[in-house]
């Protein structure tokens, strides 16, 4: 196993089921779902005691980090997860992550134990070294589990150019052990969906103008900023986004 680097542009779109399954006919002919089809992803996120690193992210400075541990699906204690360490500046993002089997995760952050498995390769290596500075840096640890079931797809032509489907987004700060199961708190209305273009440059002529055409706009979301404000703050929050309100479900932590 070894350490990925991406660099790429996000952007999000919240969609109601009626814009989602009019996407989807509209991109068919250009798009193609990956092979893991609905599948759930499960993070952990990491932060300071105070919440440090989740409310100067909400602020939207020019340059924001963040630390979380991912696994597809609920995994065993020999299953791979994912410890990623994403930056992001000035609406470029930069995602650094490492493998490394979910025992060895849970060594890692509760008793400092660098994974091995994870260190095998130069990269790998490189990457812990930066997560192990990052973590000693900010004194974080596990915070909040979120889950979400995801479609994602792929370009036909570019394979770069990638478009995935969030829904179900839930959340708990109890429990936080991905082998715990990938239940949760609902934050979206039934029926909503979370949409990410993700895309190394330019989005390509086709896309933007079928976006257009939808009158479908970015917004700002950030999950775990969401669930924050909404659960540990205890706001009702209300996004405004191409003339609609959609409304984040309020519900009691």
């Amino acid at each position: 196993m070894e350490g990925c680097i991406f660099k790429r542009y996000e952007k999000k779109f919240l969609l109601s089921e009626e814009e989602y399954l009019r996407l989807r006919k509209e991109l068919e002919p250009r798009m193609q779902t990956d092979e893991h089809g609905l599948h759930t992803i499960c993070n952990i996120y990491f932060d300071t005691e105070d919440y440090e690193l989740i409310r100067r992210s909400i602020e939207k400075p020019a340059y924001k980090e963040k630390l979380r541990l991912r696994s597809y699906g609920v995994p065993d204690e020999d299953g791979t997860v994912f410890l990623e360490l994403k930056k992001k500046y000035k609406g470029v993002v930069y995602k650094r992550r490492v493998p490394m089997s979910h025992a060895e995760a849970r060594a890692w952050y509760l008793h400092g134990i660098t994974p091995p498995s994870a260190v095998k390769s130069f990269d790998g290596r490189q990457i812990m070294k930066e997560i192990d500075y990052f973590t000693a840096l900010h004194n974080v640890s596990p915070k909040v589990f979120i889950a979400y079931d995801r479609i994602a797809m792929f370009g036909r032509e570019d394979s770069a150019l990638r478009i995935t489907f969030d829904r179900n987004i839930r959340s708990r700060e109890l429990a936080l052990d991905l082998a715990e199961g990938a239940y949760g708190d609902p934050l979206l209305e039934k029926g909503q969906r979370l949409m990410e273009i993700k895309v190394p440059g330019a989005y390509p002529l086709w896309l933007t103008e079928i976006l257009g055409r939808m009158e479908l706009f970015p917004v700002s979301f950030s999950k775990y900023g969401n669930i924050y404000k909404k659960k540990l703050l205890g706001k009702n929050l209300r996004l405004e986004t191409s003339g609609r309100r959609y409304t984040i479900n309020k519900h009691t932590a």
